[in-house]
């Protein structure tokens, strides 16, 4: 495979460092417009083409949708401060703790993710450019480990968001992209789930799932009352990023390399209050997304 240009963009909504000291890692402030951070030295996503100020309810979108419209490169990435693809197998160690989690109810939970305190070690294993290569010589995109749900995912929205909102992104798939229904009720019945809206593609495959994707959330803005999303729920563009992107992934034929996500524990010392699958009631979370 010929060498190629590729950044992993890496999206904050706070000040702070990167852990992963790899050069092909952009840092990019999500949100910027809300919050200017003066002392910050990275990347804002409120200059150029920017949506920057409707971070409240597009969480990270607003960063991806800042490096899709003023970034330019053959294969793009995203994932978040705290959050990193590996294609290093997982340590021995931690795949004897992970036996563990069948007995003590946090296997589904742990699908797919490596919780680690170790940053400086981990760090080391994040997602480098020579194993995208190698990896690209094979497939066409890069995804994290589908999430498992205990229940489909519909019946998963259904139990912390409103149905409607469902109801209408049917309505507007009917609309726009009717080919795209079938996709969209499979992965409703389905468990499995693409969080996080983290990946890594190839320019032509970024750029078409960009125009679908944002296309759809932006439709589905327009026809909401953002008024009446309060909270926790006002992150309402995040949370159906996910169900979509998994639905335009399904609709494609492309090549798929799953990988697991590197969760730094310690980079988490408060709360995001504007990224996606946080909640806010975790003694009540009985799947994968509790504590996360």
């Amino acid at each position: 495979m010929n060498p190629r240009s590729t950044v992993i963009y890496t999206y904050f909504y706070k000040e702070g460092k990167i852990p992963v000291t790899n050069s092909i890692y952009k840092p990019v402030m999500a949100g910027n417009a809300l919050e200017h951070h003066n002392n910050c030295e990275m990347a804002g996503d409120d200059t150029g083409d920017s949506i920057s100020n409707r971070n409240h309810y597009y969480s990270e979108l607003t960063g991806i949708y800042w490096t899709w419209k003023n970034t330019s490169q053959d294969i793009t990435g995203s994932c978040h401060y705290r959050r990193f693809f590996t294609a290093r197998p997982e340590p021995v160690l931690y795949r004897i703790k992970r036996l563990l989690y069948f007995f003590i109810g946090l296997y589904k939970k742990r699908y797919g993710l490596i919780y680690t305190r170790r940053t400086k070690k981990f760090a080391l294993r994040a997602l480098s450019e020579p194993e995208i290569q190698e990896i690209f010589s094979e497939y066409d995109a890069i995804l994290p480990v589908r999430r498992k749900f205990r229940y489909s995912v519909k019946e998963h929205y259904r139990r912390y968001h409103d149905l409607k909102d469902l109801e209408l992104v049917e309505k507007i798939l009917s609309e726009k992209y009717p080919e795209y229904v079938p996709s969209f009720k499979a992965v409703l019945n389905g468990n499995r789930l693409y969080a996080n809206n983290m990946f890594v593609f190839k320019k032509e495959d970024f750029n078409r799932c960009m125009d679908w994707w944002f296309d759809m959330l932006f439709e589905f803005e327009r026809r909401i009352n953002k008024a009446h999303y309060e909270g926790y729920q006002k992150r309402i563009i995040g949370f159906m990023a996910e169900r979509l992107f998994t639905v335009w992934v399904h609709h494609q034929n492309l090549r798929i390399k799953e990988l697991p996500v590197i969760y730094f524990k310690k980079l988490k010392k408060q709360e995001p209050t504007n990224f996606s699958f946080e909640f806010p009631f975790p003694k009540l979370l009985p799947d994968v997304f509790k504590s996360r």
